[in-house]
């Protein structure tokens, strides 16, 4: 197996500097791809630094298909075969991760609340190099303008979301004319309520993290049929949404001990609201 430094040396002719991330080339075809091939995508966000370490038998079986479907997954990422793909993975990693990952290793199973706290603190790490490292400058661009020409902004969450959904509407009410949080007590009736004459002028927000609500997405897919546009704040290009928003901006949110960890979220909203204000008139 290819060692790290290896891997990176690997003829990277067919590419620029340029050219697209695995997440990017992701979130491009997701929309096209198979149930399976959103599986094998799922895994692979989740584990990009494992997964260009792999051979492509080690892939195959870590998400249980086979290896011609591992290469049609390749191919379908409009990559010309697997050595590509590991390689195009590898690119963006610093060798700084691997003690993380053995740290994390480590820790995974603690006997101590001590080693919990630790854990849980070194996965936050994690979720935040990992949402800063495939930061896609172009969809933040894009974000902060939609947010700026907007006659008026809807920020949607529901669930552990609802929270974030607040601190989203607080953050942008000083850089924006209107901005309402349709995650109060009203719950999704009320949102719906709320959002019936949206126009094209109107600016929906939405934030979907695992486990996402049915209600979210709903309000989501209205917006889109009503002609506004549509932000979603998730946590990968194949999560609900993702690829039918007008723009979408990824938090990592493994966690271990709960279906997803806010608080990479929390500083991408922070990110959001600071480039708004940064942007805006007379803050």
């Amino acid at each position: 197996m290819l060692s790290y430094a290896g891997l990176l040396k690997q003829d990277l002719s067919y590419m620029s500097t340029a050219s697209p991330t695995i997440a990017e080339r992701v979130e491009s075809t997701s929309s096209t791809m198979s149930r399976t091939q959103k599986r094998m995508a799922d895994y692979l966000l989740a584990h990009q630094f494992e997964v260009a370490m792999m051979t492509i038998d080690q892939f195959a079986a870590a998400v249980g298909v086979s290896t011609a479907t591992a290469n049609r997954l390749v191919r379908h990422l409009g990559l010309p075969g697997y050595l590509q793909f590991r390689a195009e993975l590898a690119r963006g990693f610093q060798t700084t991760l691997d003690p993380i990952e053995k740290l994390r290793s480590e820790l995974s199973h603690p006997s101590s609340a001590a080693d919990v706290f630790a854990a849980a603190l070194q996965e936050d790490i994690h979720n935040f190099q990992h949402t800063c490292r495939t930061l896609n400058q172009q969809a933040c661009e894009q974000a902060v303008d939609l947010i700026l020409s907007a006659d008026r902004i809807f920020t949607v969450g529901f669930g552990g979301s609802g929270f974030l959904a607040g601190l989203l509407h607080r953050g942008l009410c000083f850089s924006c004319d209107y901005v309402e949080s349709l995650s109060g007590a009203g719950g999704a009736s009320h949102a719906a309520r709320r959002m019936s004459r949206l126009t094209k002028k109107d600016l929906i927000i939405v934030i979907s993290f695992p486990r996402y609500l049915a209600d979210s997405i709903a309000l989501g897919r209205a917006a889109i049929k009503a002609g506004a546009s549509l932000i979603v704040l998730t946590d990968k290009p194949t999560a609900p949404l993702a690829s039918e928003a007008s723009v979408a901006l990824y938090a990592h949110s493994e966690r271990r001990y709960s279906a997803a960890s806010g608080t990479a979220a929390l500083g991408l909203i922070e990110a959001l609201c600071a480039a708004t204000a940064y942007k805006a008139k007379d803050t």
